[in-house]
């Protein structure tokens, strides 16, 4: 046999025993899972990115839809033209009162006192991962409401010094119920039974005062403890407005570290984040945030507590909401507002009592799902 095909028998046995090269390595594999893993995850981020836009553009549509309607309506109706005509500095004297006199500082009141609240309600849902951590359930609101009930029927306080003193109880009763929950470090569930003893101790303290007082003074506290926006003037919109222009920057720098908090103090201690610094600052901005509010309008219920569910079931995930929140809050506060002043004709309700009739049924609803799931207690 030739010297060439000899070579060539070899070949085909070297052929054969080596094993077949293909593009479908382990290597190669591995590298095409990971790359269609990472464009999953970029076109799910896009699409939450818009769906996030889409919801906060509906939610501030349908606030200023409202916002204009609540200018229009009333005793003397404007018609919506008129009302635009007239916040741009047109319009007559008699427009120019009623809108912007009478109606415009109660409804921009309605916008900040419902975004504070709302926005506060998401911090403490969200960083105690408790839907009924909010600060009208956990005595927050509780706190407010006793400092403002004692300054006006024993100093006899009364106007900014009235809304003064209620920040004050808020950030009062805050600090308290951290250090009572406090066994090296906060948890959520802890925090909440130990604000629930405060604020039922603080409201004890309310009805005695009120029990004491005389029967006019009781009248004006208790419309103020069930949350109203009647009579509300400028001189409560500014304050709120400066002091959520100070807030709602603050908040959304502490948010940055909810992400890592959501995740556990351990994994967040792993990744470098400080856990209870960060957990402090988002619920020192949280207490601040209900108490303004509750200083401006006193301690409307429920909005809080609503407002951030309200948003998590229009957004995808379970990230943080809290520009959301703020709109939903703000939303509900102004349908809130519209429907206390015209659902009975000739009769002003508190706001609060009608966030009470929304709110009440979706604690029950709350309490009895988490009965079902086997959380109730």
């Amino acid at each position: 046999m030739s010297d060439r095909a000899t070579s060539s028998f070899e070949e085909a046995d070297v052929e054969k025993a080596a094993p077949a090269r293909t593009d479908a390595s382990p290597l190669h594999v591995s590298e095409a899972v990971l790359a269609e893993a990472a464009r999953a995850v970029a076109g799910a981020r896009r699409r939450g990115g818009r769906r996030s836009v889409l919801v906060g553009l509906v939610l501030a549509l349908a606030a200023f839809a409202v916002f204009a309607v609540s200018l229009s309506v009333g005793d003397m109706v404007i018609p919506l033209a008129d009302v635009l005509a007239t916040l741009f500095g047109g319009g007559d004297a008699g427009s120019q009162f009623v809108v912007l006199e009478l109606r415009l500082p109660r409804a921009l009141l309605a916008v900040l006192v419902g975004a504070g609240f709302g926005m506060a309600g998401a911090v403490f849902q969200t960083v105690l991962r408790n839907p009924l951590a909010s600060p009208d359930v956990i005595g927050i609101s509780s706190g407010a409401s006793a400092a403002a009930v004692t300054a006006s029927m024993v100093f006899t306080v009364s106007g900014l010094a009235l809304s003064a003193s209620a920040l004050i109880g808020a950030l009062i009763a805050g600090t308290l119920i951290y250090l009572l929950a406090w066994r090296k470090g906060v948890v959520g569930a802890r925090l909440v039974l130990v604000g629930l003893g405060v604020g039922f101790g603080l409201n004890s303290l309310v009805w005695y005062l009120m029990s004491r007082a005389e029967v006019t003074g009781a009248q004006n506290a208790l419309l103020w403890l069930t949350g109203s926006l009647n009579g509300r003037s400028w001189n409560q919109v500014w304050p709120q407005l400066i002091a959520l222009a100070v807030l709602v920057p603050l908040t959304f720098a502490a948010a940055r570290a909810l992400p890592a908090l959501q995740l556990g103090d351990d994994t967040a201690s792993g990744l470098g984040a400080r856990a209870e610094r960060n957990r402090l600052a988002l619920l020192a901005c949280g207490v601040a945030l209900a108490g303004v509010s509750t200083a401006a309008a006193g301690p409307v219920a429920f909005v809080a507590f609503v407002a951030a569910p309200v948003a998590r079931m229009l957004l995808p995930g379970r990230g943080a909401v809290l520009p959301h929140a703020a709109l939903a809050g703000a939303l509900l506060v102004l349908l809130a507002d519209f429907a206390a002043q015209h659902a009975l004709p000739g009769t002003q309700l508190p706001v609060g009592v009608v966030t009470s009739v929304v709110g009440a049924p979706y604690l029950l609803w709350l309490l009895a799902r988490a009965n079902r799931v086997g959380r109730g207690g």
